[in-house]
């Protein structure tokens, strides 16, 4: 059996030498073909150094990834890529996943397994090492918020190996920061087989788990949620979106007033920054997956299906609380309602008009 390993670093120059020598041991005793491919996200500390004296004498490869912002599953993504063999092992440069065990990841990748996972919190896997109460936390609850998407024990596990035939198009694929493995679930629809690991405290260097990094995982799971569960999720995040436009809205109305502005003027003003946030915010997050369009346009799109909600919203609250008789006794309920109308209405003509579909390729079925 042949396989590539993938290692993701970023100034993890002290950590290179030892982690080829304990890969080159592995696959010696078990009598495995390999390679390590470094992916590198421009470290600038002598890694590129230390890996080209390294290839002089093992199948050691180094890759710089020189674009910005810095990104591991992109970096893993070019090293399987780069890869010359089908079967691929993924794992940290900082010596916290053991290489003694990729024989065993390669192993557990038989039958109708599509992944392995080199696992902390399946039964015999455990974390070596003082973890402080802040990181267990993060870990358990970022471990939590993804159970809808996967049964995986660990699935933000960073140690995997799998078989580059089975996942899907590269290309197609939208991570964002380091849970490349959880990506490759979720979008590769990959049955999981876990194998316990003793998950270390990394050697050397210093942890990249950064709020940034909170943010662009929180960012990642998004994606994920809404490309498991389409509509619904994609519905509930403009309406989350629109619920902080209201309170836009309504801190410059206040403002306006406080300044000196009439109500009635205040309320015309106070609508447009409204919108652009709206605008904004759902063209990075609730449509983050369509083509980008020209920002003035879209925007002036955008104001119009704005304007279609609103003018939806008051017309339903209109004809329920003068025609229906539950509503005419409880206008508060009418309120509701056609809040609930005007949002429907301003969402469909936002995904239909504003952040419009990418266009099938001409030729294409």
């Amino acid at each position: 059996m042949s396989v590539s390993v993938v290692a993701p670093t970023y100034r993890e120059a002290d950590n290179i030498r030892p982690l080829a020598t304990r890969i080159r041991a592995t696959m010696e005793a078990a009598r495995l073909d390999w390679e390590l491919i470094l992916t590198d996200d421009d470290s600038r500390d002598g890694s590129e150094e230390v890996a080209l004296e390294l290839g002089r004498s093992l199948p050691v490869r180094f890759h710089v990834r020189r674009a910005r912002p810095r990104d591991l599953s992109q970096s893993v993504l070019d090293g399987i890529r780069l890869a010359r063999f089908d079967r691929l092992v993924v794992l940290d440069a900082d010596l916290s996943h053991p290489p003694e065990q990729i024989p065993e990841l390669l192993a557990a990748l038989c039958g109708d397994a599509g992944m392995a996972v080199g696992s902390r919190y399946a039964p015999g896997g455990r974390i070596d090492g003082a973890w402080s109460r802040y990181r267990t936390l993060n870990s358990r609850v970022a471990t939590r918020l993804t159970r809808p998407l996967t049964h995986c024990a660990d699935p933000l596990s960073g140690f995997f190996a799998v078989d580059r035939r089975r996942l899907p198009p590269l290309d197609e694929l939208a991570p964002v920061g380091f849970k490349i493995g959880l990506e490759l679930m979720v979008r590769g629809g990959l049955r999981v087989r876990e194998v316990p690991i003793r998950f270390k405290a990394r050697h050397g260097g210093s942890s990249k788990l950064t709020w940034r990094q909170q943010l662009a995982f929180l960012r990642h799971l998004f994606r994920l949620y809404r490309y498991r569960f389409g509509l619904p999720v994609r519905l509930l995040s403009f309406g989350a979106v629109g619920a902080t436009g209201l309170l836009v809205d309504t801190a410059v109305y206040l403002g306006l007033q406080a300044v000196g502005f009439g109500h009635l003027l205040a309320r015309f003003l106070s609508f447009w920054p409204a919108v652009t946030w709206n605008w904004r915010l759902n063209r990075v997050l609730t449509f983050d997956d369509r083509p980008p369009a020209r920002a003035v346009g879209q925007w002036t799109r955008f104001a119009f299906a704005s304007t279609v909600g609103l003018a939806t919203n008051v017309g339903s609250y209109a004809v329920l609380t003068s025609l229906v008789e539950p509503f005419m006794a409880r206008p508060l309920l009418a309120l509701f309602a056609g809040v609930a109308v005007g949002s429907a209405a301003n969402f469909a003509v936002a995904t239909r008009f504003v952040y419009r579909r990418r266009r099938p390729a001409a030729g294409s079925q």
